[in-house]
C-alpha cells in the first residue's frame, strides 16, 4: 500500500511538472486571458462564493456577520410560507413559459430562416424587439386595467361576455396567467438570435446527402440534420430560457404590485428582493439566492442530459 501511494505521489508530481512547463510555454496566452479571468473572478465567482458564505450567517449590513449554521435554510423550508408560495409560482412560470418560449423561439427562427434575406432581417427585428424594449411590458397594464377603460374589459363588455369590469391585476385568479402571457411575449430574446445564427450555419450539402440517404420530408431533415448541427446553440438557448424563467421579477412587480394580492404573483427573485433590498436581511436573502442557484444548476443539468439525445 505504501509503495502504491509513493508511486501515485511521484506520478502526480511528474504531471504537475509537465503542466507547469506547458503553462510557461503558453505564458503569453495566459497573459492575454488574465484581464477577463480577473474580471470574471471578481464579478461572478467571488459574489457566488460570498453569497454562499453569508447564507450561513445573520447579516443585516449594519452589524458584522454572525454565523448561525443552517438556521436560514431551516426557516426557509419550515417557517416561511411565503417562500414556499414563491417556489410554487416560480416553478409554474418556469414549467409553462420556459419550454413554450424555448420551442416558440426555435420554431419562429426555423420559419424565418426560409424567408428571403431582407424579409428575414425585418422579421428578426420585429420578433426580437419586445425583449430589448425595456419596460414595454407596462403597456399590458393598460390592456388589463381594472375599469371599463381597459381594452380587455371594454372588449368583453361590448361583446356582452361580462357585465362588470374584472380586476385582472388584483384578482389572484388572473394575475399569474397574465404574467405568463407577458413573459411569453418577451421570451424571444438572445436564444432566438442564437437559433437564427445556428440555422444559417448549417452546411447545405448535408441536406443533399441526407436526401440521398433516405430522408423524405422536412421533419426528418430537422431531426437528423438540423438539430444535431445546432446542439451548441440549443444548449445556449436552453440556459438562457432557464435563466429567464427562474429570474422573473420585474414583470410581476410592475403589473401586479409589490407585494401582490395574497402573494399570488410572488416569485423567488421577488422574495429575495424583499429581504435583500427592503428588509436588509442579507443573510436570509443570500440563502434564498443559494437555493435558486442550486435549482437552476439542477434544471440546467437535466436539460443538458435531454439535449444530448437529440439526433441520436
Amino acid at each position: 500500500m505504501k509503495e502504491f501511494f509513493n508511486k501515485y505521489v511521484t506520478l502526480r508530481k511528474h504531471n504537475a511538472r509537465i503542466a507547469w512547463k506547458k503553462a510557461k510555454r503558453a505564458k503569453m496566452c495566459y497573459a492575454f486571458l488574465a484581464p477577463y479571468a480577473i474580471l470574471f473572478a471578481m464579478f461572478f465567482i467571488f459574489p457566488v462564493v460570498a453569497s454562499i458564505y453569508f447564507s450561513f450567517t445573520y447579516y443585516n449590513i449594519l452589524e458584522r456577520p454572525r454565523f448561525i449554521g443552517l438556521q436560514n435554510y431551516i426557516s426557509l423550508v419550515l417557517e416561511d410560507d411565503i417562500f414556499l408560495t414563491s417556489i410554487k409560482n416560480t416553478f409554474m412560470i418556469a414549467i409553462i413559459t420556459g419550454p413554450l418560449g424555448y420551442i416558440m423561439s426555435f420554431l419562429f427562427a426555423w420559419l424565418i430562416n426560409e424567408l428571403p434575406r431582407w424579409v428575414r432581417s425585418v422579421a428578426v427585428i420585429v420578433f426580437y424587439a419586445p425583449s430589448i424594449a425595456g419596460n414595454c411590458y407596462v403597456i399590458f397594464s393598460v390592456f388589463f386595467r381594472g375599469d371599463a377603460y381597459g381594452y380587455v374589459n371594454a372588449l368583453l363588455m361590448n361583446m356582452g361576455i361580462i357585465d362588470a369590469p374584472i380586476l385582472w391585476l388584483i384578482n389572484p385568479t388572473y394575475m399569474l396567467p397574465i404574467c405568463m402571457l407577458v413573459i411569453l411575449w418577451m421570451s424571444l430574446g438572445t436564444g432566438f438570435l442564437s437559433f437564427v445564427a445556428g440555422l444559417q450555419g448549417v452546411d447545405k450539402s448535408q441536406f443533399e446527402a441526407g436526401y440521398m440517404d433516405g430522408i423524405k420530408n422536412r421533419w426528418q431533415e430537422l431531426w437528423y440534420i438540423t438539430l444535431p448541427n445546432m446542439k451548441p446553440m440549443l444548449m445556449f438557448g436552453a440556459v438562457m430560457s432557464i435563466t429567464q424563467a427562474f429570474g422573473v421579477c420585474d414583470v410581476t412587480m410592475a403589473l401586479c404590485g409589490y407585494p401582490s394580492t395574497d402573494y399570488a404573483a410572488r416569485t423567488i427573485v421577488t422574495h429575495l428582493f424583499d429581504y435583500g433590498y427592503s428588509r436588509f436581511e442579507m443573510g436570509y436573502a443570500c440563502a434564498i439566492a443559494t437555493v435558486l442557484f442550486l435549482i437552476m444548476i439542477l434544471c440546467n443539468k437535466a436539460i443538458q442530459a435531454l439535449l444530448r439525445r437529440v439526433g441520436t
